[in-house]
């Protein structure tokens, strides 16, 4: 009995003290939390233009009474395309107009990371690394981004132009990999496409938009390979006797 006991206490203290192993806290370079900044603080007045005052008043227009807190995103997306980012005084703004907490705000502000709660650049460039993209190359992308640039995920440009962001499914799996800046996509990046668009930025030039590859769109690079004849007429493949 004793011989038993003892040897259920020692199979519980080896469990009890085996060292736990935990992943590694992951760290995203969007702003969750606020914290007062200089640049970002209650006290900073925020106002609409007096055409983004029309803009919003058409968007309020689209919802019905007792419905107005749907036009909370278009609102939020409207004061980050004037300011060029989120600020704190700017989502105070529209829960004024809003007629709502806060709080309310703030979830929606802190939830989608489409909206940016810290200064950014000029360009926004933000490079997708979901598998897709990084089967086919993302981290390259990424890294020459980072190179011609001089900026870091999550940072800005020395020259204060370009900001960097990693970021989930942009939607162009097809095209991979991709990256988006500002409100356009660039697709079938290479490496050396990638830098080519940087410098193009750098210049005040344009630069091509969509994929790089030489297609129009997302059909297969090779070719097609259906629907490549005209389809048949009517009463294709209908028995004889039912084709008149």
């Amino acid at each position: 009995m004793l011989s038993s006991l003892k040897t259920g206490v020692q199979s519980i203290w080896r469990i009890s003290s085996r060292a736990l192993q935990t992943s590694s806290t992951l760290q995203h370079d969007s702003l969750f939390v606020h914290r007062d900044t200089p640049e970002d603080n209650s006290s900073i007045p925020f106002e609409f233009t007096p055409e983004n005052e029309k803009r919003a008043e058409a968007l309020l227009g689209m919802y019905p009474e007792g419905h107005k807190r749907g036009a909370m995103l278009p609102l939020l997306d409207l004061a980050q395309r004037q300011h060029g980012w989120l600020p704190i005084s700017a989502m105070h703004k529209v829960a004024e107009i809003l007629d709502l907490p806060k709080m309310r705000v703030y979830e929606v502000a802190t939830f989608y990371t489409m909206f940016i709660r810290r200064p950014i650049g000029k360009y926004h460039i933000q490079v997708c690394t979901t598998t897709p993209c990084w089967l086919r190359g993302s981290d390259d992308v990424l890294n020459a981004v980072k190179e011609a640039t001089g900026a870091e995920v999550g940072g800005n440009s020395p020259c204060g132009n370009f900001s960097i962001s990693e970021v989930e499914c942009l939607g162009a799996c097809v095209n991979a990999p991709m990256m988006q800046i500002n409100d356009d996509y660039y697709e079938d990046l290479t490496v050396k496409d990638t830098k080519e668009i940087i410098q193009n930025l750098k210049d005040g030039k344009e630069p091509q938009r969509g994929p790089r590859s030489g297609r129009f769109a997302a059909e297969p690079l090779g070719g097609l390979t259906s629907l490549k004849e005209p389809p048949p007429g009517p009463g294709f493949g209908l028995q004889a006797a039912l084709n008149k």
